[in-house]
């Protein structure tokens, strides 16, 4: 058989193999986009950076693999094999990749003073946190299939714990944001606590003007106006604000460094 009819026929098989591997890319892109990381935590998180490399990687290796391997003059049983190996190290890849962006994903959007912060297992600094996450309630434990989980944090019981979370945050540790056992509801006893350093979003906006139209948008699909709406940043990786109504709850989200705003 020519060179050339067995990469005709390979390169058939490596399309096929190509198509297979973009709809199994697509269906883990919904569970990672529109489960653990709804938009924009794919941007504060980095999480569509790291997941689109991971896929990318996968999806071309596998038909690569394909291409080398494949000929028609092999018998049925060696073609076979080979597919199999090709689709198991694809599949291994692929749980891999899909377990370190699961790993990566946000946990909590936690409400810190005058901010929110977006917590995921490694702000944890390695620290063992799961007893302190198993005990806590139902509703602001993290779901498997579920986005972050929006809490508030709950003032220190002491003097000394007081002095303790402050002293271990000054040494490099973690603060309350990091201490699931200092989170609570979020919910309409805390928010006026949310509140009292919230600003109006009509400043953010004359602020970044590049945003007005986004942030009409947003506002005009939840039924609250431009006047009445506020915000607070969200820190991550990237400079996002949190957009709230007047009782403190989120309405969305919009891009752009809340702190600059006077």
């Amino acid at each position: 058989m020519s060179f050339h009819l067995r990469m005709r026929s390979a390169s058939k098989a490596a399309l096929f193999h190509f198509l297979g591997s973009v709809l199994v890319a697509a269906m883990a892109a919904v569970l990672v986009f529109l489960v653990w990381y709804p938009h924009p935590y794919g941007l504060l998180s980095g999480g569509s950076r790291l997941f689109l490399i991971l896929v990318a990687v996968d999806v071309v290796c596998g038909p690569l693999l394909t291409l080398v391997l494949f000929s028609p003059k092999k018998p049925r049983r060696e073609i076979f094999t080979d597919m199999a190996l090709v689709v198991l190290i694809q599949l291994g890849a692929l749980a891999y990749g899909m377990h370190t962006v699961y790993q990566a994903r946000p946990l909590f959007l936690v409400h810190e003073v005058d901010r929110f912060r977006v917590i995921s297992l490694p702000d944890f600094n390695g620290d063992d946190v799961s007893a302190a996450l198993g005990q806590l309630d139902r509703a602001l434990k993290p779901r498997l299939l579920g986005g972050p989980v929006t809490v508030g944090i709950r003032d220190p019981l002491s003097r000394g714990e007081r002095q303790d979370v402050m002293l271990e945050s000054i040494a490099g540790g973690r603060d309350y944001a990091q201490r699931p056992e200092f989170y609570r509801p979020y919910d309409a006893a805390y928010q006026a606590k949310v509140l009292a350093r919230a600003k109006p979003l009509q400043s953010f906006v004359q602020h970044f003007p590049e945003v007005a139209q986004e942030a009409a948008n947003l506002v005009k699909t939840k039924g609250v106006s431009l006047e009445n709406a506020l915000f607070l940043p969200v820190l991550h990786k990237q400079e996002w604000v949190a957009v709230m109504d007047g009782q403190a709850r989120i309405l969305g989200f919009l891009p752009g460094d809340g702190f600059a705003v006077p």
